[in-house]
């Protein structure tokens, strides 16, 4: 029983890279009939260029599963530290209205 628990298990490795992550405020997801795609992009004020510092392709079925596990998390981190406020959605100033190129 314990070597079939321990099969079933995925091992994950996080490389010292990728573990210090990049920071993102800006994602623009698009999609088509088969795949989501998810651009991470880190927009600075007064730079009128910014480049995607990381895109995720999913499957449909996986985009539904992260917005679950993304609903579901949220929703713990509002039991523990209070409701998350959004800023009310405004126009884009010019800096942010987004133009871009694959």
């Amino acid at each position: 029983m314990n070597d079939q628990k321990n099969e079933d298990q995925i091992q994950i490795e996080l490389d010292e890279e990728v573990a210090q992550g990049k920071y993102a405020n800006l994602a623009i997801i698009a999609h088509s009939s088969s795949e989501f795609l998810v651009d991470f992009i880190c927009v600075m004020p007064g730079t009128p260029k910014a480049k995607v510092l990381s895109r995720l392709i999913l499957a449909p079925e996986h985009a539904k599963r992260l917005l679950k596990a993304l609903n579901d998390n949220i929703e713990k981190y509002e039991r523990l530290y209070g409701s998350i406020r959004l800023v009310e959605e405004q126009e884009l100033p010019a800096i942010m209205k987004v133009k871009g190129e694959a």
